[in-house]
């Protein structure tokens, strides 16, 4: 992402096609079906297309509902905690529908737009019914006492800890089917479910016979259908007629559950504020893709964890990167390095609060214990945990077989040499204009310029954290002169000439070495030492600053991998062929390599191309505008965690770098770097 240079082109906005809008039956405006991609008709699965799920979150916990109506991922109470609903996983690990007795495919569905809020409209043979789904966000609630979990500085709005569900039946009659069948502790644990007054309206489910060390949360049902109870599964079914309301609400904490109708609408408009107020802060461009870049924001926000600042990679673990692959990871957890890239993104947009609570979060993780300062970590547990110890799930099938099942992510300990760089970069960024570096960031950013200087030339495991053997990755090697180069200008701001000295010389040293030993005889930039093998992460070149973008080797680095590293148009983060990642089989095009490739495209003045793979990247995003990490180039569709933030604020990045340099050369002032 483009980083270190203050000055940026700026763009006008321009035409581009855009998705048909209309109006349902029952006069409720809907945007038009986003175009998909082909898909391949000889494999039907049970499971729906990682790309149909709809992401709700109050930044304390997520879920994911697929088309059906039914919620198949929520992890209670926080987003790496055991799952109680698990149905992406394997088809018997807990669900929650809500839909049209009968009906699988709903009319339409979006999100109420500036919110993280999903409206779904069904069409049955008798009549049509409305079903918006919420996390619900209340205004802060620990006034009269702190809260146990909340680190950051509060906000105006809180996490009621509540997932909410509404109906309303629009026109005619509608037979209404609820069936909420959690799976304690990842489908380990089992379920009962006890009625807690003297009517039907309310049940409690609790976890028996669980496998973990966490304590399992108790589920809470409040509703104004009738529930009956059969098993681990509650259940309600109901005719509907024209201007009926009903809602059901599940909750986990001690927050208060709707009673009825009107507190639930009321719950409903409060969530709908606090997303419409958070997104009243940042700053759009006037543009066909304006829609994209909010939705990016917006979901970048959802994989917050607001009480202690961490920033979680994507919200689900072991989604395939290839169909039945085994290359399926636990990206519930903060990553310094997507962390960090992903600050920056909401930083484009005049975003930065969460950059300042994540910062706080750094803070915390690298303090000092027992006299001791703690290095950084690849990762760490949205609470701050260091140790994330992987672990298999031999029990479930995997999302459409793909297998193993892994919790908790073995590249906790890994040696990757980028995350100080991309920290400083992000933290340099962020301070630059305020001319000031806070004092209690001071210590932690001096620390990691210092873990570059001694580690920059040893060999690590990469930006991809690959569990083959330690190479010298030329990508790593450009990161630690992000941290020296970096760290020379925050040392200038905080008033230390001597370290910023000392570190410019050292980070010019270390631009000599990857000049030396990471170009080949094409100027083009290789993907490790030695070795010709490309890699995308290479894309980075021109976007952190380290050369100038009308430099030779930049401009034949850029087109070999746009050239020769990508799968029908899309870029692969490397070759498996050429690259000894310690893993069997193939992979997607990774999306946030091509968005960088976007990007680096209009560095190097090829912004015709550039916008041509813009406008075909944002044809791949879902329905309701999300990505996972990867696309499959043959069929379109997502591949890996979903939703991935890396991939989103690449999407930022590579739009707004377009759109910045359409409004130049309408003004006459863009300069393509090759001429």
């Amino acid at each position: 992402m483009s980083v270190a240079d203050d000055s940026t082109v700026t763009s006008l906005p321009t035409a581009t096609p855009t998705q048909g809008a209309g109006t349902d039956a029952a006069g409720v405006s809907v945007p038009g079906p986003a175009p998909m991609p082909p898909t391949n008709p000889a494999h039907r699965s049970a499971f729906p297309p990682i790309g149909d799920y709809a992401f709700l979150s109050d930044t304390e916990t997520n879920c994911l509902i697929a088309r059906n109506g039914s919620v198949e991922w929520m992890c209670v109470p926080r987003p790496d905690s055991p799952s109680v609903f698990g149905a992406v996983l394997d088809r018997s690990a807990g669900h929650f529908r809500l839909a049209p007795y009968g009906v699988s495919v709903p009319v339409d569905r979006r999100y109420l737009p500036g919110s993280l809020m999903v409206e779904t409209t069904w069409q049955t043979d008798t009549g049509w019914i409305i079903v918006r789904d919420a996390l619900v966000m209340g205004p802060w609630h620990d006034n009269e006492r702190r809260s146990r979990t909340h680190r950051r500085t509060p906000t105006d709005w809180d996490a009621e800890h509540i997932l909410l569900r509404t109906v309303r039946c629009v026109s005619g009659t509608v037979e209404l089917h609820m069936s909420c069948e959690p799976a304690f502790d990842y489908h380990r644990g089992t379920t009962k479910w006890e009625y807690t007054g003297p009517a039907y309206g309310e049940a409690i489910a609790t976890a028996k016979d669980t496998e973990s060390d966490a304590d399992m949360p108790t589920l809470k049902l409040t509703t104004d259908l009738r529930l009956g109870l059969e098993g681990r599964e509650a259940r309600a079914r109901t005719r509907l007629v024209e201007g009926d309301n009903r809602f059901v609400a599940l909750s986990w904490s001690r927050f208060p559950a709707p009673q009825n109708w009107d507190e639930a609408a009321q719950k409903m408009w409060s969530t709908a504020e606090s997303w419409r107020q958070w997104i009243n802060i940042g700053t759009f461009p006037d543009h066909p893709w304006r829609s994209h870049l909010q939705r990016s924001a917006l979901t970048l926000k959802g994989l917050t964890y607001s009480p202690t600042g961490a920033l979680l990679a994507a919200a689900t673990t072991s989604l395939p990167e290839t169909p039945q692959g085994e290359r399926n990871w636990d990206y519930r957890y903060a990553w310094v390095r997507d962390s960090t890239f992903a600050l920056w993104g909401l930083y484009t947009l005049g975003l930065d609060r969460e950059a300042d609570d994540f910062f706080s979060f750094i803070a915390d993780v690298s303090g000092i214990t027992n006299g001791e300062r703690h290095p950084l970590q690849v990762m760490y547990g949205v609470g701050g945990e260091r140790t994330l110890e992987e672990e298999e799930l031999t029990h479930l099938s995997g999302y459409d077989g793909a297998r193993p099942v892994r919790i908790g992510n073995g590249a906790y300990n890994q040696a990757q040499h980028d995350i100080w760089g991309t920290m400083l970069d992000s933290v340099y960024l962020n301070i630059k204009s305020h001319e000031a570096v806070p004092e209690t960031l001071w210590p932690v950013l001096k620390a990691q310029v210092e873990e570059a200087i001694k580690h920059w030339r040893e060999p690590d495991r990469g930006i991809w954290e690959v569990r083959g053997e330690p190479k010298h990755f030329t990508s790593s090697k450009v990161m630690c002169w992000v941290a020296l180069d970096r760290g020379s200008r925050l040392a200038t701001m905080h008033g230390e000439e001597k370290h910023a000295r000392e570190w410019a010389a050292i980070a010019d040293e270390i631009k000599a070495d990857i000049l030396a030993h990471g170009v080949n005889d094409r100027g083009v930039f290789t993907q490790r030492y030695g070795n010709d093998a490309l890699d995308a992460s290479l894309l980075l070149v021109p976007l952190l600053r380290f050369l100038p973008p009308d430099d030779y080797r930049v401009r034949a680095t850029v087109l070999a991998i746009a050239d020769e590293l990508t799968d029908n148009g899309l870029v692969l983060r490397y070759k498996v062929e050429e690259t000894d990642d310690g893993l069997t089989g193939e992979e997607g095009t990774f999306t946030i390599c091509s968005f960088w490739l976007v990007s680096a495209l209009v560095e190097i003045g090829e912004l015709s191309r550039a916008k041509t793979l813009c406008e075909r990247l944002l044809s791949y995003s879902s329905p309701l505008k999300l990505y996972a990490e990867e696309i499959d180039a043959k069929t379109g569709q997502q591949l890996g965690n979903f939703p991935q933030a890396f991939t989103h604020l690449a999407l930022i990045n590579a739009v707004m770098h377009v759109i910045r340099a359409e409004e130049a050369e309408h003004q006459h002032t863009f300069q393509p770097a090759n001429h």
